[in-house]
């Protein structure tokens, strides 16, 4: 198996006035949190967005470790539909300190290139800012931050660097080769 050269960036905000918000998109798009946890839909969210671009990690979590995941205080799923139907999230992970991490973002394939994404960013963005008034347990935020790498969407650093966020990371490294496992096992990879 082949090494692939990855660069993976990590990129904060420090105060709320960092976010520059996107223009809604044009129609019906529409951004909900899930707010009963279910590792299905998860995992759909997971897996639809992130099959085309290596998304691996979390393939083989189980169902119960989905579950204990989504559990957790501060885990939030927020899902950008378009007329209804699914087409990306934003998931937060409440840290300790006052600390919020993106942990996952994106588009499913069919649904980028329209707007979408940087408004769903900055709606993501703003709750990781007032995280602390849904019950999650904290006090405040003092900081957001996510990673994006050299494996994600052409426009992803782009959309992060519009949206306010600063860089404070970057890291070379090599990785095994991986193909891109599609949304489920034998899907046409985008």
């Amino acid at each position: 198996m082949s090494n692939v050269t990855v660069t993976t960036w990590s990129l904060e905000q420090t105060a709320p006035t960092d976010l520059l918000p996107a223009i809604a998109p044009d129609g019906d798009v529409r951004i909900v949190r899930a707010e009963i946890p279910s590792p299905e839909f998860s995992r759909f969210l997971y897996a639809s967005v992130g099959g085309d671009i290596r998304w691996t990690d979390r393939l083989a979590w189980s169902y119960q470790r989905w579950q204990e995941y989504l559990d957790r205080p501060g885990v939030e799923t927020w899902v950008a539909y378009d007329r209804g139907t699914p087409a990306g999230y934003v998931e937060l992970d409440a840290q300790d300190d006052g600390v919020v991490e993106i942990a996952y973002f994106g588009l499913i394939p069919a649904f980028r290139g329209r707007r979408i994404g940087g408004h769903l960013l900055s709606y993501g963005v703003a709750r990781a800012w007032d995280l602390a008034g849904r019950g999650s347990g904290r006090t405040e935020t003092k900081r957001v931050w996510l990673h994006t790498c050299s494996k994600d969407g052409e426009h992803a650093m782009d959309n992060y660097l519009r949206r306010g966020f600063k860089l404070f990371d970057t890291k070379v490294e090599e990785e095994p080769e991986v193909a891109a496992p599609g949304p489920w096992p034998g899907a046409r990879a985008v």
